[in-house]
């Protein structure tokens, strides 16, 4: 059973937020596969803390616990489904890359993300994939700290570039990795 976690957080106010890159490409996944299998959506699991797709041998999650605490639910998850680490991909936004480029790796992530450190924290364990996806989009000069920076809304122009971005990043998911 393959886990596929997007990381992100909950509520309107976050919904367009580049920390929310990993939320926004599970849609995207769901609205691609939802012509393989029948499926009404995420469902939310309170004992999991998260919105829950199970659908073939996936299972899509995004955890509600906020950025900072996605250990919590997805080590819920993991037990939960007795998910083998080597099927964990976590999807993430990353300051390191800029926008519109990813990466699909394994046990390699940005130097400070939070909600990758909880992850880690709760699993005890690192050796998961992660797929980054980057969102840094600052000037030169005018360079607004990463997490306020994160908390931001995507222009109308960078969000074009993310969408097509995260429907590259599953395409890749789908066709090479899952």
């Amino acid at each position: 059973m393959y886990l596929i976690v997007g990381l992100g957080n909950p509520g309107e106010k976050y919904r367009n937020n580049r920390h929310n890159v990993g939320f926004m490409a599970i849609d995207e996944l769901i609205a691609k596969i939802s012509n393989h299998f029948s499926t009404s959506g995420l469902e939310f699991q309170k004992k999991l803390q998260s919105e829950i797709l199970i659908t073939g041998d996936m299972i899509l999650a995004k955890p509600l616990t906020y950025m900072n605490s996605s250990g919590t639910a997805v080590s819920k998850i993991v037990n939960q489904y007795k998910v083998d680490l080597a099927n964990l991909w976590v999807i993430h936004d990353d300051l390191d890359m800029r926008l519109g480029e990813y990466k699909v790796q394994k046990g390699k992530g940005p130097k400070i993300h939070n909600g990758i450190l909880s992850i880690e924290e709760k699993l005890g364990d690192k050796h998961f994939w992660r797929v980054r996806i980057g969102v840094d989009n600052r000037q030169e000069g005018f360079r607004i700290p990463g997490e306020k920076y994160v908390l931001q809304n995507f222009t109308e122009e960078e969000r074009n570039i993310i969408d097509e971005t995260i429907k590259s990043v599953v395409e890749v998911l789908i066709n090479e990795r899952i």
